[in-house]
């Protein structure tokens, strides 16, 4: 993985964005599904949320907002569309499956934004980028769940909407290491700044 990326940078790939003068948190879909034995979601994340609750903690005591994404679909799935097709064990964010639920760490406090959302991206369809521009927002520091599917979506779209994207590696989560390590390479390369758990506090300090 190191030579690849070494590869890349000669390329020309690979630039610093940095954080801008006013980041917030954006804690994409930790919730219940990925940490409860038998799910059909569990995965080995336990060290990524823990990771992320130290960010979200950071960030309050930084005074900074905290954005939490969750995922939810009406009974059936109905508003799915192809992507509920397409992955039918996304049957566990239907409402009233407690597998949806966030967690007791992280979790929202009062006056916290809570983007519900039924695709990977936490812009599509959502009002996302109206509350980060509302709220003069430029830099998102990302954590959740996974690193594959949903952060890197809601990465790509921060960086297309304008927003720089932070995205937080020990904070975040795969099923497979290869799977998060991959897609934490080509996010690096392409889309975000890839940082470590100790450079993001830093940021949030």
């Amino acid at each position: 993985m190191i030579e690849r990326a070494d590869d890349y940078r000669r390329s020309g790939y690979s630039a610093r964005l940095g954080a801008g003068t006013s980041p917030a948190v954006l804690v994409v879909d930790i919730c219940a599904a990925y940490l409860t034995d038998g799910s059909p979601l569990r995965a080995p994340v336990d060290g990524a949320v823990r990771a992320a609750a130290e960010i979200v903690t950071q960030a309050r005591q930084s005074g900074l907002p905290v954005i939490f994404t969750r995922v939810r679909f009406e009974s059936g799935g109905p508003d799915g569309g192809l992507f509920r097709h397409k992955v039918p064990v996304l049957r566990v964010f239907e409402a009233g499956n407690p597998l949806g639920d966030f967690l007791d760490d992280p979790a929202p406090a009062p006056g916290d934004v809570i983007i519900t959302k039924q695709y990977p991206s936490a812009f599509h369809a959502t009002p996302l980028a109206a509350v980060l521009a509302a709220q003069r927002i430029d830099t998102l520091v990302i954590v959740g769940l996974t690193t594959s599917g949903c952060v890197r979506a809601s990465a790509t779209d921060a960086m297309q909407h304008g927003f720089r994207p932070l995205v937080v590696a020990d904070a975040c989560g795969d099923r497979d290491t290869t799977l998060h390590e991959a897609n934490l390479l080509d996010l690096d390369i392409k889309y975000a700044d890839v940082l470590s758990l100790p450079e993001a506090l830093d940021v949030l300090r």
